[in-house]
């Protein structure tokens, strides 16, 4: 076996093992939340923990990357990953576990822009295209595919080896990594204060998406302070960055390229379209249909499977294509996927609930590694770094805002979905006695109030998720009027343009 395959199965084995963790808990929380004796509200923070934890530390990569080397940053890094998934799993409360999230955040957090550096280091330029396919799909398919893993695993054995699963593929990757070339060490300096301002952003931010809906948004006074230090935070470090920072995090004026911009936004408003689609399908068949959580994993396996399919075509294709094609039709197609879940009714079988995940996942599948071929494809060289850092950075503070907006139109929806038909229900409408006589009953049962209103209830939630996937199919389709902004480029210049690197 060549040493470039032992590498590409190191660190491609490293970033699905990350990324997987972003998602393959979400079915489990109910088990976990009555387990560990939890809140709705508060089981949550096992999902944000880890994101917040992520987005904090991923700036550092290229500054403990120069300090450690290569090789023993990315040792370290899976190492640490291990050892948290491994505390997760023997957590005993609430608290223990969102501790180990946090931490596996940490650890996690260079794994994706490490393995990104080191498939291109490790291929020649004329595969690099080639690298990045390979890449794109350990990124998009993880997320993807850890709700089928994470039902199966949860059904057949327990929440906790949603955590276990990790140590083999860890270990796996620990063992190969060591063949991964090292880097040079060297003195590094670094922004601390910039460091500081971004994580009280990111933190701000992640309180207020993940609160914000259960404490009525800014009537909470709770979720006012927070977006206030969010602000601050934030204007502190673009002033920062631009005016008086040595050595800043990230080069503020990679802002000034076109294409760089919009592509950022594109992966920012993915999280919406991606997650969306993943937080509330699950919602709907445990909560609604209530099908066991192995039966909710496989019905949304398909959508890991098609991203994979895609990939590879894409792979084929982004050196021969103009890559706004390519996201373009990507979009399309995943629009068109969640159009079909917008005639989802309470008498969709499975069969309709499974096929329209293909056309999302293969749509999703044709995005992101295009995408982040032109948003490098104009930057100078210099930038490459901190604008794949950035661009990372991106895309897990995009997929919290989509969780915390379809969580809010989910909720929302329903309560106004509720108002609207509860004032249908009189004993003067016609509708309401033709509907009890078919099953024989009458206004003035006694049993007759209470499964009116089970009934009201599923109908509620029925109609609030079908306006959710109306909304997520708007989400795909209002990206599209951003590709205009990318700049179109030669085919053959494509493919050195898929060098979304990290040469720290």
């Amino acid at each position: 076996m060549s040493k470039r395959l032992l590498v590409t199965v190191a660190v491609m084995a490293a970033t699905v093992m990350q990324v997987l963790d972003t998602t393959i808990v979400n079915v489990a929380l109910p088990q976990m939340q009555g387990e560990l004796g939890a809140t709705s509200d508060q089981i949550s923070w096992v999902l944000t923990s880890y994101l917040v934890a992520s987005a904090i530390c991923m700036p550092l990569t290229g500054f403990l990357t120069d300090r450690l080397g290569r090789r023993r940053y990315l040792l370290l890094s899976i190492s640490g990953f291990v050892l948290a998934s491994m505390l997760c799993g023997v957590a005993l409360n609430l608290g223990q576990l969102v501790a180990f999230r946090l931490l596996q955040g940490v650890f996690g957090a260079a794994l994706v822009p490490l393995s990104q550096a080191i498939m291109v280091d490790n291929y020649p330029r004329e595969q690099r295209g080639k690298a990045m396919a390979i890449w794109g799909m350990g990124v998009m398919v993880g997320p993807i595919a850890g709700p089928t893993l994470g039902g199966w695993l949860t059904d057949m054995f327990d929440w906790r080896w949603t955590f276990f699963i990790n140590l083999p593929v860890g270990l796996l990757s620990l063992l190969l990594a060591r063949q991964v070339p090292d880097t040079p060490r060297r003195e590094r300096d670094i922004d601390w204060l910039g460091l500081l301002l971004i994580s009280l952003t990111i933190g701000g931010i992640q309180y207020v998406l993940d609160r914000g809906n259960g404490d009525d948004w800014f009537a909470s006074k709770g979720i006012v302070t927070a977006a206030v230090l969010a602000m601050v935070g934030a204007v502190g470090f673009i002033w920062r960055g631009l005016s008086s920072a040595a050595h800043p995090l990230f080069d503020l004026h990679m802002f000034k390229d076109r294409n760089f911009v919009a592509a950022s936004i594109v992966i920012a408003a993915l999280g919406l379209s991606m997650y969306g689609a993943m937080v509330i399908q699950p919602i709907m068949l445990e909560g609604l249909f209530h099908y066991p959580t192995l039966d909710t994993g496989l019905i949304m396996a398909p959508r890991g499977l098609a991203s994979l399919v895609s990939m590879m075509i894409v792979g084929k294709l982004i050196g021969r294509v103009d890559s706004r094609y390519l996201i373009g039709s990507g979009l399309v197609i995943g629009a068109c996927g969640t159009w079909v879940c917008t005639h989802y009714n309470l008498d969709t079988s499975p069969f309709w609930f499974a096929w329209p995940v293909l056309l999302q996942g293969f749509g999703l599948g044709m995005i992101y590694v295009p995408l982040s071929a032109m948003a490098m494809s104009t930057l100078p060289a210099r930038l490459s770094a901190e604008a794949a850092g950035l661009f990372s950075l991106l895309r897990t503070m995009g997929s919290s805002v989509g969780i915390a907006i379809v969580s809010t139109a989910y909720s929302r929806g329903e309560q106004s979905a509720w108002n609207a038909m509860v004032g249908q229900f009189n004993l003067y409408n016609p509708w309401l006695s033709d509907y009890l006589a078919r099953m024989g009953k009458t206004v003035v049962d006694g049993a007759t109030a209470t499964q009116l209103a089970a009934e009201l209830q599923r109908q509620a939630l029925m109609v609030s998720i079908v306006d959710v996937y109306w909304l997520i199919t708007y989400s795909f389709l209002a990206m599209l009027p951003l590709l205009l902004l990318l700049r179109p480029r030669k085919a053959a210049a494509d493919a050195p343009a898929v060098e979304v690197v990290m040469h720290e």
